[in-house]
């Protein structure tokens, strides 16, 4: 008990539960945006699509695999706390893609209009990635990755997520045509930005 206790010192449950809501937010883009449009994502969340489309793997569970894997490398750089947060956050994420896989998805015609969702898919992977990034954890494997690569290397963390997202995007050419991944690289961009613009916005909260 008193190990539990001391593992938990420090976790504020306030922030479980918006990093628990931020996976949900992920999970819900990546599910009836990425998914269905033939506009993909970089890091783990496009690898995760990539799987789906070759071997049939649900993110659900794909994501939680490659999440531990890269928590693992990053422990030591982030600390236990960011470990937890993530925890929690890869959780989230996994168990409400599961739930959502269930239902038809929301806006097939999407696929018809690429560039639109480009720009929607990088708002709910902007803001899901970056509130639970802000709040100390990471719904994806790639967001622990880029984080320790922006500790260790003194680069700013979207420039970190861009380094990541380009090697994904490469491997999506074996099933997304090249017209498709320029969409993709909008999404990647837009979204690294965005979750660059959170993590400004709780630095000028602190400096307040």
């Amino acid at each position: 008990m008193k190990s539990l206790k001391k593992m938990l010192c420090g976790i504020k449950p306030l922030s479980c539960i918006i990093i628990a809501l931020s996976g949900v937010f992920l999970a819900f883009g990546l599910y009836n945006v990425h998914s269905l449009s033939g506009v993909t994502e970089g890091g783990i969340l496009g690898l995760n699509l990539l799987l789906e489309y070759w071997f049939n793997i649900s993110p659900a569970v794909t994501n939680f695999v490659f999440s531990a894997i890269c928590y693992f490398i990053g422990w030591r750089t982030l600390g236990r706390k960011f470990i937890i947060y993530s925890a929690v956050a890869a959780a989230s994420f996994s168990a409400s893609y599961a739930v959502l896989e269930r239902f038809p998805q929301l806006w097939p015609q999407l696929y018809e209009m690429p560039l639109v969702a480009a720009i929607l898919g990088a708002v709910f992977v902007g803001v899901g990635t970056g509130v639970a990034v802000r709040c100390g954890g990471a719904p994806c494997g790639d967001d622990a990755l880029a984080m320790s690569i922006s500790r260790a290397f003194g680069i700013k963390v979207q420039w970190a997520y861009l380094i990541t997202d380009m090697t994904v995007l490469l491997l999506s050419l074996t099933y997304i045509p090249l017209g498709r991944i320029v969409y993709s690289l909008i999404t990647v961009i837009l979204s690294g930005q965005i979750i660059g613009l959170i993590q400004k916005i709780g630095e000028n909260k602190k400096g307040l």
